[in-house]
């Protein structure tokens, strides 16, 4: 069975969006409850709640998405995907956000000594990593996507430490 190149092209963005949020939403939790100087289990806690919940809710995200493009399609005469791809692209989705998201947390489950500068390091090397591979699918030069991706992951990064700083010593108090 041959898949069309639309469809192969909506399973690498979900996989490449899937695995990026994953990162980025994991350890957002990870750098908020480090600035806000929480305990490591709650790090555990709520990477793990984040990875389920996320996870769940971008994989039906995505299948309702493209469900309704599938049925939109079909509405208008016109069919580019087949009807099993919204499983498929959900199941992806989960895969992928839960498989990258897990990295973060990944220091803090298996105790590791300065475990949020593992974590950074994790997530900024996997950010990079994941941009190679969308390159690899885009043709764009590895180094401007790879660093495209960890500019903008890290961001986020400094993001949630902030607010997790911030919260910390003047709103909780």
């Amino acid at each position: 069975m041959k898949v069309d190149v639309h469809e192969e092209g909506s399973y690498i963005r979900d996989a490449i969006f899937a695995a990026s949020d994953g990162l980025v939403t994991t350890f957002a939790v990870v750098a908020g409850a480090y600035g806000a100087s929480l305990p490591p289990s709650v790090v555990i806690i709520m990477g793990f709640a984040n990875l389920f919940a996320d996870g769940f809710s971008m994989s039906s995200g995505t299948y309702l998405g493209v469900k309704s493009e599938i049925d939109y399609e079909k509405s208008e005469g016109k069919k580019y995907l087949k009807d099993g791809s919204a499983i498929k692209q959900g199941i992806i989705t989960f895969f992928a956000f839960v498989g990258a998201g897990f990295l973060p947390i990944t220091p803090y489950v298996f105790d590791f000594p300065n475990k949020f500068i593992f974590s950074l390091m994790i997530v900024f090397v996997s950010m990079f990593l994941v941009g190679t591979v969308r390159a690899k699918f885009t043709k764009k030069g590895y180094l401007e996507s790879g660093f495209e991706t960890l500019f903008i992951g890290g961001f986020a990064a400094v993001v949630a430490f902030g607010i997790g700083f911030l919260i910390e010593r003047f709103v909780i108090q």
